[in-house]
């Protein structure tokens, strides 16, 4: 019975030891393979924008100019297509947006929904990050406030958002599309982008919780300013 009680001893300890690096690797090991990878895909797009090409014009009547051919940078993790700055979060945050919201695009930085408008379109620029684990793009997103920016540089363009909600301001379920429309409207008459503030807004989405993702933290804000990017 001894050696019985001692082989099952055994067992759950390397079971405990197994399940406890495996939430390790994901509270922690994640977050630095992903910083790595958000350094490396911003060096990387940047140094495809910096090639000779031929330059996108602004839209009509000084219309900020949507996306070209040569903005888009086709990584092993996915396609690039802007690089997000937040100044709130410290000078030296920059971190790749990529095309799609699913698991590898956002283990590699933003993700932009599909369905949404692009970086200075009219419509909803509609963005994804992880709140805990791949870097963590969100972590502090509750400490965001109306008036913080947003910058989303492209390869030709630099589009300046400003923030209408804060970060903790909003809270919805998972399954809530009415933050992802064209024209967001809160059915319960909450929060949600003021009247006046434009056609072209942005929406930042990420987990209402740390360890949980049953609900979405939500921001709106609308583009105030569009500059060349410099390089």
């Amino acid at each position: 019975m001894s050696r019985w009680l001692i082989g099952v001893g055994a067992a759950l300890v390397v079971a405990g030891v197994s399940t406890g690096g495996y939430v390790g690797w994901q509270l922690w090991g994640t977050d630095v393979v992903a910083q790595r990878t958000h350094r490396a895909l911003v060096d990387e797009a940047e140094r495809a924008w910096g090639r000779p090409s031929e330059p996108s014009e602004p839209g009509e009547a000084g219309e900020p100019a949507g996306e070209g051919p040569d903005d888009l940078v086709v990584t092993d993790h996915g396609t690039v297509s802007a690089v997000v700055r937040i100044p709130q979060f410290g000078a030296d945050y920059e971190v790749p947006l990529l095309e799609g919201t699913a698991g590898p695009e956002l283990a590699a930085g933003f993700g932009r929904f599909p369905t949404g408008a692009r970086p200075g379109d009219r419509g909803n620029f509609a963005l994804a990050a992880h709140r805990v684990t791949h870097g963590e793009p969100l972590r502090d997103m509750p400490d965001l406030e109306p008036g913080d920016e947003v910058v989303v540089e492209t390869r030709a363009w630099t589009y300046t958002y400003l923030l209408d909600t804060g970060g903790s301001d909003l809270t919805v379920p998972f399954t809530a599309a009415w933050v992802l429309a064209d024209e967001p409207r809160n059915p319960d008459g909450g929060v949600q982008p003021p009247p006046g503030v434009g056609d072209r807004l942005l929406t930042l989405t990420t987990c209402s919780e740390l360890f949980r993702t049953d609900g979405r933290l939500v921001a709106f804000g609308h583009l105030a300013r569009v500059e060349p990017t410099g390089r």
